[in-house]
């Protein structure tokens, strides 16, 4: 190894706790004032920076939306992936990570769903906003092979995160395997009952 390669690798080290910094501020500002809230200038001061060093690292707003929605899409998809690929239930671990919305999980929930509505009116943001819906099929997937339950589980999985969010309240993760569990099987059994 040369001497040069040594400080490269402590500025690129330091280029990308930089970068997760200004990341984190992002999901903060968007969690306390929601996405029309997320300017160059609200981050970097939600960050304890200049400026100028946010733009440094993030040229454009999109750029800044579109990074702090992938870190949130990121960790979802580990974690439904360590769903899919583990041996425990797979709708009760879905279950539980949905419940997560009313709970420990709430910020980062809400800034997921803040930033995904925004994809609507900002296409740069429409891929990344999609892979929790994806994620929720894919493990739906491994369940059955009915297009309509994929669809169903997909759509209970996002309904339920909003009415949690919404709500304000922990979420009971038994009521959710259920829920999930009758969207699975669609048209089978009685309705699940309303809380």
């Amino acid at each position: 190894m040369s001497g040069d390669e040594e400080p490269v690798d402590g500025r690129k080290a330091r280029g990308s706790r930089r970068r997760a910094e200004i990341i984190d501020a992002t999901l903060a500002v968007v969690t306390r004032d929601g996405a029309a809230g997320v300017t160059h200038r609200t981050v970097a001061k939600q960050a304890g920076i200049a400026t100028s060093l946010s733009t440094y690292y993030f040229a454009t707003l999109d750029d800044l939306l579109v990074a702090a929605l992938t870190s949130v899409a990121d960790d979802y998809t580990a974690r439904i992936r360590a769903i899919i690929d583990g041996p425990d239930d797979k709708l009760r671990g879905l279950a539980r990570l949905i419940a997560e919305s009313g709970g420990p999980g709430r910020e980062r929930a809400l800034a997921e769903r803040e930033l995904s509505t925004l994809a609507a009116r900002r296409p740069a943001l429409a891929s990344v906003a999609r892979r929790w819906r994806e994620n929720v099929a894919e493990l739906a997937a491994t369940l059955t092979d009915d297009a309509d339950a994929i669809a169903a589980m997909v759509a209970a999985s996002d309904g339920l995160c909003t009415a949690i969010l919404i709500d304000n309240a922990p979420a009971d993760p038994d009521y959710i395997h259920r829920v999930l569990t009758r969207a699975l099987h669609v048209g089978a059994g009685p309705p699940v009952a309303a809380r």
